[in-house]
């Protein structure tokens, strides 16, 4: 009998926390959807690896036996799916550069051009990820390197080097009655529905909600999206406002939106980010420091 790693993962992350819910954003799934992948591992085992009360779950023997073996099983496969990744895109000459939304903005083909400049016969290949997946990729080994707004879950485990800050504007519809202000203070907005990134993502959506910027003032989502067209739309129907870099009022402009300047929450900072196991690849480390070269030069 062989376990799917994903139930391994969930089994780990509960085991961890002691907590279905507090595990459930961290592997990006819903409680209910956690809570069968932990029954499911259970039948596949024929054991119980939990003992669940109303003040949590606590492992039982089986499971402590499987907590304490399991990660050096999942590291193992991790480490093989990458390794196998990585040699196809070697083969083919391609670091695969994982992004969301505007990446790093206008830099972005500059960094590209650069690093084609410095590994002729490479090619620098762009994969723009949902906010589902806020490591864009990177987490999973499906990209080499990212470019990706901070903070994200699973930053600990990579390396980030922060290679720019911006403001953060409010994005509004274009029939808000604040709409006409030229600006605005955060505290305003307090009160007003957001358009808010999927709970699962955990830390990603609590920023860009700003949810520690408010006094424990509790949060107002009034919709839920995944890409930035899904979000343009949701703001220009009305459904919420929302925080935003800067640069997304160049980036994606759109009729019935409008973006202000906010005062009364920190700027969003902009990095590239790669796996530890990369810190000698001469490849990934080119394009760190085409990045970082940029990044001075602005």
């Amino acid at each position: 009998m062989d376990a799917d790693t994903r139930l391994l993962r969930s089994f780990l992350a509960v085991a961890e926390d002691g907590s279905l819910t507090r595990a459930a954003e961290r592997v990006y799934v819903s409680q209910p959807a956690l809570t069968k992948q932990i029954r499911q591992l259970e039948t596949q085992l024929g054991v119980r690896l939990f003992d669940r009360s109303r003040s949590g779950m606590a492992l039982t023997e089986a499971g402590r036996e499987l907590a304490r073996r399991a990660p050096e099983v999942l590291a193992a496969w991790d480490g093989a799916v990458r390794a196998t990744k990585r040699a196809e895109r070697r083969s083919a000459r391609v670091l695969r550069v994982g992004f969301m939304a505007s990446a790093a903005n206008e830099a972005t083909q500059a960094i590209v051009a650069e690093f084609a400049r410095r590994r002729p016969g490479w090619r620098a290949e762009l994969r723009q990820a949902a906010w589902t997946n806020p490591s864009t990729g990177l987490a999973d080994g499906d990209v080499d390197v990212a470019l990706l707004r901070l903070p994200f879950p699973g930053r600990s485990a990579l390396r980030v080097e922060v290679l720019f800050t911006e403001p953060r504007l409010v994005a509004l519809s274009a029939a808000h009655p604040l709409a006409e202000r030229t600006q605005l203070d955060f505290r305003e907005l307090w009160d007003e529905p957001f358009v808010a990134a999927p709970e699962q993502t955990g830390a990603w959506r609590d920023y860009w909600l700003a949810a520690d910027e408010r006094e424990g003032h509790p949060v107002r989502v009034g919709a839920v999206t995944e890409q930035p067209d899904e979000w343009l739309t949701a703001i220009a129907g009305g459904y919420g406002i929302a925080l935003a870099p800067e640069s997304a009022a160049r980036f994606y402009a759109r009729p019935g939106v409008v973006y202000r300047p906010v005062t009364g929450v920190s700027p969003s900072r902009v990095g590239v980010a790669w796996a530890p196991a990369d810190d000698r690849n001469p490849v990934v480390q080119t394009f760190v420091h085409c990045c970082l070269a940029l990044a001075r030069a602005s």
